[in-house]
């Protein structure tokens, strides 16, 4: 088996495990009947919860920032709760962390009103085109134009490599952001607050439920987990291994669906998605078929706590 057909199956393995798991949720595991619940993580910057994916809002001196906005169906009762939280300033600058539409709900609504709408170039792409997402049996049709992001980057000279990342100011904070590769999706991306230690991971790291490699999008399992022990320099992106080059002890990391975690989840999370990618991978090598590795229930000892 080539490598590219080896990780074609396993994109198909995997994505067709999480599309049972998630047969009656949404990606992110919110319910669109949710109460829409506020956490104030520092002084000017709040967790809401409820409205689809996390949000994380950003009250600056003369408007708002966001990263995600929610599901559609939530959108109007989320900036409702923004505009409450800002004393009604405008959101001039959205994020989107991927495609799915539980993270771009509001993107329509801030589109139309000005706002610049930041994400990878390959987000932007899921959101002209019709597609396709076989794991949940949906084709989805283009955004419209407003909706789609209107700064995007290909990729980035992350801070993981020795090198810089991407930044804007917003206020007076410096907020860093970044390329994850191909891992939930291929246009995933975090965004680092610095001066208060905030790290959004958006949806490849959830509380309560697997992450979801959406390979149907260009996810796979090949982008998790940690680089080789034995390896001297590593060259490839492993998500994973770049949250905790980024993180530290004292960092607050918001997940893309679930309350605020601290670094040793993180950590947790990342030795759990390396230990299934090798025993995947593993799996493969010795010829297994995807029913094969299903019954083998490779998953067992995690899933009292991401099953």
């Amino acid at each position: 088996m080539t490598r590219s057909n080896r990780r074609d199956f396993c994109r198909t393995m995997l994505g067709s495990a999480a599309g049972l798991a998630l047969a009656s949720k949404s990606l992110t595991g919110q319910s669109g009947s949710s109460p829409i619940s506020v956490t104030d993580v520092t002084d000017t910057i709040c967790l809401i919860r409820g409205a689809g994916s996390n949000v994380v809002l950003l009250n600056g001196p003369d408007g708002a920032l966001m990263v995600n906005g929610g599901a559609a169906e939530r959108s109007a009762e989320l900036l409702k709760v923004v505009a409450e939280r800002t004393g009604g300033k405008p959101v001039q600058v959205l994020f989107n962390t991927d495609w799915h539409l539980e993270n771009t709900g509001s993107n329509d609504t801030l589109g139309k009103a000005g706002a610049t709408i930041i994400a990878h170039e390959n987000t932007k792409l899921w959101m002209t085109a019709e597609f396709h997402v076989q794991w949940q049996n949906k084709t989805y049709k283009p955004r419209a134009k407003e909706a789609r992001p209107n700064k995007t980057f290909y990729t980035t000279e992350t801070i993981t490599f020795g090198k810089k990342t991407e930044k804007i100011t917003f206020g007076k904070e410096e907020i860093h952001y970044g390329y994850l590769g191909q891992a939930h999706t291929d246009g995933d991306i975090y965004v680092f607050f610095p001066g208060p230690n905030i790290l959004v991971t958006g949806d490849l790291f959830t509380v309560g439920s697997y992450p979801i490699l959406d390979w149907s999008t260009g996810g796979w399992i090949g982008a998790r987990g940690l680089p080789p022990k034995e390896a001297a320099v590593f060259v490839g992106t492993r998500a994973d291994t770049m949250f905790l080059q980024l993180a530290n002890e004292q960092t607050k990391v918001i997940p893309g669906s679930g309350p605020v975690q601290t670094y040793a989840d993180l950590k947790e999370l990342a030795e759990m998605m390396e230990t299934l990618r090798v025993r995947f991978y593993n799996m493969i090598g010795k010829g297994l078929t995807a029913a094969d590795m299903y019954r083998a229930n490779p998953t067992k000892e995690f899933d009292a706590k991401w099953g």
